[in-house]
Order: C-alpha cells, then structure tokens, then sequence
C-alpha cells in the first residue's frame, strides 16, 4: 500500500531543529524555532537508537517458492524519506534480491501493496512513480522485469487481491481524495461553512488484461476489508455509509455481486467488526469481532458466519487470547494469528469440531504488514513469510514451511539495541491477571537505584508486544539514558481475552489505572528501581493516562503527556471519529454527561502538582489540539511546571523526521530534569 502512517515503522535520529509552537508556564504560545532541550551531550548514546531496517509488508507467493517485500527507506540518518522500495526473492535462495519497481531503477518511489496472482506468475503493486503522489496499479513478472502501468486514475489506491482466476484486481479506490485517508493523517484546515463532507474509499475491479477499472460498490459507502469468493463472482466485505474514519466503529458485514454490484447484507456485528475472509467452498464467513478503539488495531474473538447470513458462531469464546488476523487454509481449517499475554502466536481452529491446536508461540513480533501479530501464508497453510523482531533483534524477512522459517533478509546484521534486557512482568489486581514489559536501562548495574518511567500504551484497545522500535517510539530512547522504562497493558488492552479487554468499559481512569500502580510496585520489586524516582508518559490514550494520573497521584514526580485527551466532555464535539467513545462510555456525552465527566482529568485537576510537559499536533483529528491547550492552561494558572509544545501540520502520528527527534529530545530532557 502507500506510505501507510498507520504502521510508520521508520528509524530516527536526534539533534534537529523544529518548527513548533512552544508554550511555557507565564508565558504566552509564540511561533518558534525550537531547539531540542536536551544537551548534545546527553544525546549521544541513542545516535544508533533507530539505524534499524524497518518491513511495511512481506508476501509469500501462493506456490511457496518466492517472497516479495516492501522496504521502508530513510536517509543517512534514520530519518524517513516518504519512500518505498519492493523486493522480491526464492525463499531457498541465497543470492540477492531482484527489486521490483514502475520507474528508474535507481531512482527511489513510493511503491508497495503488494499482491501475488493465483498462480504465482505476477505480482501487483501500487506505485507513484509516474507522477509523484498519485499511485497507480501496476503488474509485473514473478521474477522481475519491466511494470505494465494498469490505471489512470486520479485519488488513492490500497488493498490489491487478485481475483481467483486471475484475469482482474480489486482494489480499494478513493477518487479524487485530498488527502490519505484515515484518522491518523493530518486533517485539512476547514473554514467558511464547515460540512460532514467526505471521500468515499470504493471496490473497484481493474481488468488485468486492459487497465479498465470499475467502481463496484456505492457511491455512498467506505469499503474497509474484502475478501474474494472462490468462485470468483462475489466478495466479502465490512462496509459502512459516511464518513470512513469516524464509521468504522459502525462498520457491517456485507457480500457484493462483482458482475452486478448488488449489495447484500449479512450481518450487523455488536461491537467492532475486522479481517473477513471466506472459506474455500464460499460457504462460510469467518471474522473478527470484539471491542476496538482503532481502525487497525484489531483484536477480538473469531466468528463464523453462513454464506448467506444468520447468526454467527463464536469459535473462541473465553479464550484469553486477542485474535487479529484469520485466514482459512485449502483443507478448510482456519489459522488464526493471535496477541497472547503480550506475546505472539499462531492457532489452528477447525471449525467442524471447535479444537484449537497451538503451531507456534513466541516473545517476539510476526508481522506482515499490521499492527499485531500477522503471516502471509500459502493457500495450505504450511509456508509463511513475515517480518519478525523483538526487543532485542531488529526487523528482518522470514519465510519458509510453518515453525520453520528461515531469514530471507539481512538487512539489520550488526545492530544491536541501546537498551538493556526486556523483563515480562505479571501480578495480579483486583482479580486479573495482568502482564507488561520492563526494559532494563543499557550498561545495567545491578549495584545502582535507576529512575523508572511508565509508558502506557495508546488505544485502549491494543498491547505492547516485543519488537524493535519505530520512529514514533519516544519512549525507547529512555532506557539509553540511564532509565528503566515499564511497558504495562492493563486492562482494555489485548492479549488476556474478551472480559479482559471489555474490563474498562464506563471505568476509564479507574480499573486500568489501578492495574498501572500495582504492576509499577510489581516492577520496584523486580528491579533496582528507586521509588522516589518515578515518571509518566504516555501518546494517545497513553497521553489521557498520563493527563488522568497525575491528577491521581503525586507518586511521579514528571510527566510527559503526548496528544493526550483532557476533558472527554468537550472532546465528544471536538474529535473527528466519536463513533468509538458510545461502546465505550454506553451513551452519548449529552445523554450522560456524569459518565464523561467522571473520567475526565479536568474533574479533578486540581489536585496537580507533577511537572507535566505536553505534546500535540496542530492538525490532529483523533486528541484534537484544544485538549491539550485546556489541560496546559489549567496547569499554569494553578502554578504548576508545565510546557506546552505544539507542531505544526502534524496528525495523531507524527511524521516528519525533525519533529520526531524533537519529541525524543524534549521528553529526555524533561525527565533528565526531575528524575536525575
């Protein structure tokens, strides 16, 4: 697919300069240069922190024989170029891959979504290397060779499955759009007379033969997910009418007739609904459905569900395990990729008789192109290709028979992390069981008291699993500056099942805080830890914990909250996507505003005393920039310690080099001042 802000996997370095607006206590914002606060000096044991190769995708072809791959390119620096390169390579060969591209072969493009034919012939691409920033469908030869340009359209393109036959392409077509879609992009400035307007992301079907493309479902309908039918006459596909980023929360089950573009649904989900895929006689439906703060951060329970609809069947019911991908296999099982207690693993379910065989369980990242645990596998099931990393190895290609694999790429030989061993905590509070990460700081010494820094994690629903850090990975340059860093996943987060998961519905800021104090003293007494010395971080829903905690506690003595959320009663009018916050809070803000407010940072801001430093974007649709402004302006007319950076034209995901190293910069820095 493009450049995909959803799994920016880019490596990063420090000692920028930024364009920020940059807001201290008593004094009034002002546009800056900023200059990172943190000393050269401090900052030259993470200069290798993110020299790492990162994946966007790995794709086994059907036949086994071949693996292709999407390379995420960044400069001399780590920092990211915006650019992509394709590979592709026999999963037995030892020799070098063949890179696979629409323009100059020494030239560097914007080139991913990758898709094998049926019968491992050709592969499908998406490319703007004819014109940068409108990506076009291309196809070429399973060994490499010029690119046959298929389309000509003008807007955004993702998602290529070849049909079974492979005589056409589906693919996810937005026409015209303005931007990349989904909630993590920067949103465009609105002015004049604001309207619900929106760009649909339609199927559309492209001609392999021709390049003819052909919208396929309505024009008032956002496609998500899809599915082929065997047969080649129909496809699965979650769906829903609106506007796409808010209305995935909404999104339903549906099956469209590719010749007639009938659309017929089959089933309303309850809660979140993800990864359809049908079964090898195109009888059967299987999916994933559970409770989900974010469009690709998938976690839930497997169902099945008939052809022609009905009620679907839980095949996982009470599994403490958070499924995130499905696929069926050739001899009609289905293999399920799993977050398992913080940790990746794969499953077998045959759907006829309900057992679940465990293929393979790991501390480490499997990943094929989403955010969790994933494999591209063959039609049988038996071989696989992935990216694979831990904490303490970076990304490299995979592939090979299931269990079996070998190391395609070598990309990341030498690399070594600038931290110290990751440790998998449990305890147990108020009867879960629940587990996180804790990072020992690099040249541990298990004679010294280290600070220690909390990170939680972004969502609610998600969870820290072992892999090698991503730009946006601010946190992980902590521990090289002398910190352990804690990583929990309390409850609303994956890996421990559905109850496990649901636990922090309507109790935002109270379960979930409660199971981050009691795995913070579960890490005093694993480590080292000095007690007096305690941070709190965190970005997104981690910014609103951090927000919420130090309205809770005067235990941490700094904090840093990145695009935090502090008043979830004028968020609900603020954020571009509230369809997620109802299966969370029950009702609407204005049907019940006691439940929002009882969550709020603001109820009880007050009671504040930590030096908080605070992060956002200018242009972020998911914790709009007014929350951070409000918790900002509460802290300094209280007398508080606080500074107030904001960037301009970044989303809820930051993207440019400059100011990702400044984010790093400044929260060292802050830390560095209140914990050392």
């Amino acid at each position: 697919m493009q450049f995909d802000l959803k799994k920016l996997a880019i490596t990063l370095g420090l000692c920028a300069f930024s364009t920020s607006v940059v807001a201290q206590q008593d004094s009034k914002p002002t546009s800056t240069a900023a200059k990172p606060t943190a000393k050269p000096a401090a900052q030259e044991p993470t200069q290798s922190l993110f020299k790492a190769q990162h994946f966007d995708q790995a794709a086994i072809s059907p036949n086994g024989n071949r693996v292709a791959w999407v390379e995420i390119r960044a400069d001399e620096e780590g920092a990211p170029t915006g650019k992509q390169d394709i590979y592709m390579q026999e999963t037995s060969a030892a020799g070098k891959p063949v890179r696979v591209t629409a323009g100059a072969p020494a030239a560097h493009f914007n080139e991913g979504n990758v898709a094998w034919s049926p019968d491992s012939k050709q592969i499908a691409f998406i490319s703007d290397a004819v014109k940068s920033g409108q990506p076009q469908l291309y196809a070429t030869g399973a060994s490499g060779g010029p690119a046959h340009k298929l389309t000509s359209v003008k807007g955004f393109l993702a998602g290529t499955k070849w049909a079974p036959d492979g005589k056409s392409i589906a693919v996810l077509f937005t026409e015209n759009a303005t931007r990349e879609a989904g909630p993590l992009v920067a949103e465009t400035p609105e002015t004049g007379e604001i309207k619900d307007a929106f760009f649909e992301q339609r199927l559309a079907i492209v001609d392999a033969a021709t390049g003819n493309l052909r919208q396929v479902t309505p024009a008032d309908t956002y496609i998500y997910e899809y599915d082929w039918a065997p047969d080649g006459k129909s496809i699965v596909l979650t769906a829903a009418k609106g506007n796409g980023d808010s209305n995935w929360y909404i999104a339903e089950l549906f099956v469209v007739n590719v010749a007639s573009a009938e659309m017929q649904p089959l089933y309303k989900p309850k809660l979140q609904i993800a990864r359809p895929a049908i079964s090898p006689d195109g009888q059967s439906i299987a999916f994933i459905e559970g409770l989900m703060s974010d469009e690709d951060s998938v976690g839930g329970d497997v169902f099945l569900i008939s052809r022609s609809g009905g009620v679907p069947r839980n095949l996982t019911p009470e599994r403490k395990a958070s499924a995130v991908v499905v696929a069926w296999t050739s001899d009609a099982k289905i293999i399920v990729m799993e977050n398992v207690d913080g940790e990746s693993s794969v499953a077998r379910i045959d759907p006829g008789t309900g057992q679940i065989d465990s293929l393979f369980h790991a501390p480490e990242l499997l990943t094929s192109g989403f955010w969790s645990t994933s494999l591209s596998l063959t039609p049988d099931g038996k071989t696989a290709a992935f990216a694979r990393s831990s904490f303490q190895d970076p990304p490299e290609v995979w592939a090979g028979p299931m269990g079996m694999w070998k190391k395609v790429t070598h990309r990341n030989e030498g690399i070594k992390p600038e931290w110290g061993e990751a440790k998998s905590l449990h305890w147990k509070n108020d009867g879960f069981d629940v587990q996180g990460w804790l990072i020992y700081p690099k040249n541990f010494d298990a004679s010294k008291k280290y600070p220690l820094v909390v990170c939680v994690h972004g969502g609610p629903g998600d969870g820290v699993q072992p892999n090698w850090p991503s730009a946006h990975a601010y946190d992980m340059a902590l521990p090289a500056h002398g910190y352990f860093l804690f990583l929990p996943n309390p409850r609303g987060s994956f890996g421990e099942g559905e109850a496990f998961t649901h636990a922090n519905v309507r109790d935002f800021g109270y379960g979930d805080w409660s199971d981050i104090l009691a795995g913070t003293e579960e890490a005093i007494r694993a480590a080292p830890i000095d007690p007096q010395r305690l941070g709190l971080t965190g970005w997104s829903y981690g910014g609103y914990m951090t927000m919420w905690g130090v309205t809770q506690t005067d235990r941490f003595r700094a904090a840093m909250a990145g695009a935090g959320i502090a008043n979830w009663s004028s968020y609900y009018g603020e954020n571009k996507i509230d369809q997620w916050m109802i299966p969370f809070f029950g009702k609407s803000v204005y049907d019940d505003p006691e439940v929002y407010a009882r969550s709020a940072p603001l109820t009880f801001i007050k009671k504040v005393k930590t030096p908080t430093l605070i992060i956002v974007g200018d242009s972020d649709g998911e914790c709009p920039t007014p929350q951070s402004f409000e918790f900002w302006h509460a802290l300094k007319t209280l007398g508080v310690k606080t500074e107030l950076v904001v960037y301009e034209h970044e989303g809820h995901m930051f993207v440019k080099p400059d100011h990702m190293r400044d984010v790093m910069s400044r929260t060292v820095a802050w830390f560095d001042e209140y914990l050392k």
